[in-house]
């Protein structure tokens, strides 16, 4: 039992002794284990750092209807977009329709005012030629005046002899009386004229015509009334021709006074073409001065004395087709207006006449 007691006592002895040196053991491989653990825990950090943004990345991933749905409240805002961005362009548009337009106005205002401009130039060029147009004719005008004065002594010198006189008178008178007989038949045609203005609707030359034959009544009154002419004191039958004009392959003689209805003949023809004219154009109707009663008739102004009805009405109808054309064209090429009165310019009034001097 001794034996057995001292055996059991050694037996503690070396496992407490084998203990104490597992414990210090024990200790050293914590401590190791402890020392792995803080030299690992912060690789483990740095990798939950690097699985953070793919962890976030997770989180963030939605469920595919939520991702629809806000693809569908997307859509319609897109569309909204879409729908601005369009109306954007069509006012861009607009606006550069509206830049071209602005732009050919632009560019037509400035084509219409360089023809202004040029018509301004026109108009100025020529008042310039109507100017010197004048300034011509009044030289002219001065020159006739001279010319008249220097007729008039030669007129008073020369006196035809009492036998011509009496010829002259003689032809005057047969020439009075077939002027109103002509007067007389003339009347129907004028009724005819005018009836037939009316058919057509050409009212402007209708008003026309019927302030024509007005005037041509009451003169054709003043003329019946001298029925008791003077002709020994009329200066016209007893004075010496001075100048001659050729018409219808004949030369003609005659004196100043002669002339002087002769120049009346064309001014007459143009005052009233130029109206026969503007009528035309009124009533839009085409240019045809001979179609004009007026033209045909070519007696206003005559009254049967000094010249024959058909020197007359030759020279009336001369000035009456260049008064239509610058009356139907609204442009003075032959003519002008003065003082309530149109004339024929004396540059054409002489190269119509065309009197040569017989002195």
């Amino acid at each position: 039992m001794k034996r057995i007691g001292v055996i059991g006592t050694a037996v503690l002895f070396v496992f407490l002794g084998t203990a104490a040196l597992a414990y210090p053991q024990q200790d050293q491989q914590d401590e190791k284990q402890n020392k792995s653990e803080k030299e690992a825990k912060p690789e483990k950090q740095q990798d939950q750092k690097q699985a953070n943004p793919e962890q976030q990345k997770q989180q963030h991933a939605q469920p595919p209807q939520e991702q629809n749905k806000q693809e569908q409240h997307r859509a319609p805002q897109q569309q909204e977009q879409n729908k601005q961005e369009q109306q954007r362009a069509q006012q861009q548009q607009e606006q550069n329709k509206q830049q071209q337009q602005h732009a050919q106005q632009q560019q037509e205002q400035n084509k219409q005012e360089q023809q202004r401009a040029q018509q301004q130039q026109e108009q100025n060029k020529q008042e310039q030629q109507r100017a010197q147009q004048q300034q011509e004719q009044n030289k002219q005008g001065q020159q006739r005046a001279q010319q008249q004065q220097e007729q008039n002594k030669q007129q008073q010198q020369a006196r035809l002899s009492q036998q011509r006189q009496q010829q002259n008178i003689e032809q005057q008178k047969q020439r009075v009386t077939q002027y109103r007989q002509h007067i007389d038949q003339e009347r129907d045609h004028a009724q005819q004229q005018t009836a037939q203005l009316q058919q057509q609707k050409r009212m402007a030359q209708y008003r026309f015509q019927q302030d024509y034959l007005e005037r041509e009544r009451q003169q054709q009154i003043t003329f019946r009334n001298e029925r008791d002419h003077d002709y020994d004191r009329d200066p016209y039958y007893y004075t010496a021709p001075i100048y001659r004009y050729h018409r219808g392959g004949s030369y003609y003689e005659i004196n100043e006074y002669g002339a002087s209805l002769l120049r009346q003949a064309v001014n007459n023809g143009y005052q009233e073409g130029f109206r026969a004219g503007v009528a035309d154009r009124q009533d839009r109707w085409h240019s045809d001065y001979r179609g004009s009663y007026v033209y045909q008739d070519a007696n206003y102004g005559y009254n049967g004395y000094y010249l024959s009805q058909d020197d007359y009405n030759y020279y009336f109808r001369e000035g009456f087709q260049r008064g239509y054309e610058d009356g139907y064209s609204s442009h003075y090429q032959y003519g002008r207006y003065s003082d309530g009165r149109y004339s024929i310019l004396d540059a054409f009034l002489s190269q119509i006449l065309n009197l040569e001097s017989l002195r």
